[in-house]
């Protein structure tokens, strides 16, 4: 009995706490872990394999260091011998690389009126070509005034006709449509290869 308080009183305040209860990223950890038997995996253990919670436990206290259930699914689950607040620092750190790496949708926006003259429809394009080379999405919509509406059928070939120009350079994801009082086709970059 007096080991146990010993060993109450070697530990570190934030990980005794931790050890009372399962943790809010449904990890396990040291007192928590209720399977009878463990398989120990990792660097520090001088044999792994299966070992009881206790066994384990002590092993874990001999080391100053947390008993961590990794994989709680596996038949005994299967737990590692490490720091908590380092592994939790890890997994953070994996986390907010895998968000940093994560492809961000770029769109950028060309505005035309149904009466687009040739000159403006060159000068767009050729801004259409450079977002969609960078890998920007392209959102292209003619602007209705007014009773600019009537022309609606002049704005679906001003959008089509621009698709067509940029086949090179991307692909259209839908049918020029109407939404209110703007026709909008939105146009995505070709995988590079």
């Amino acid at each position: 009995m007096g080991a146990k308080q010993n060993y109450d009183n070697s530990r570190r305040p934030e990980n005794d706490r931790a050890s009372q209860k399962k943790k809010d990223d449904g990890v396990c950890i040291n007192e928590a872990i209720t399977a009878p038997r463990v398989r120990l995996v990792g660097d520090n253990i001088p044999q792994p394999g299966i070992y009881t919670v206790s066994a384990a436990m002590k092993l874990a206290d001999e080391l100053q260091l947390d008993l961590v259930e990794i994989s709680a699914k596996a038949d005994p689950p299967v737990c590692k011998i490490m720091d908590y607040q380092k592994y939790l620092y890890q997994q953070k750190k994996k986390a907010k690389e895998m968000k940093a790496n994560a492809a961000k949708v770029v769109i950028k926006e060309i505005r035309f009126g149904p009466n687009t003259d040739e000159h403006d429809f060159q000068f767009k394009l050729k801004h259409a070509q450079e977002f969609l080379s960078e890998g920007a999405k392209v959102k292209a919509y003619v602007f209705f005034r007014g009773r600019s509406i009537l022309f609606s059928d002049q704005g679906e070939k001003l959008l089509l006709r621009f698709a067509v120009e940029l086949e090179e350079y991307g692909r259209a994801e839908q049918m020029p449509k109407l939404e209110g009082k703007r026709m909008i086709m939105m146009i995505a970059p070709l995988k590079k290869k």
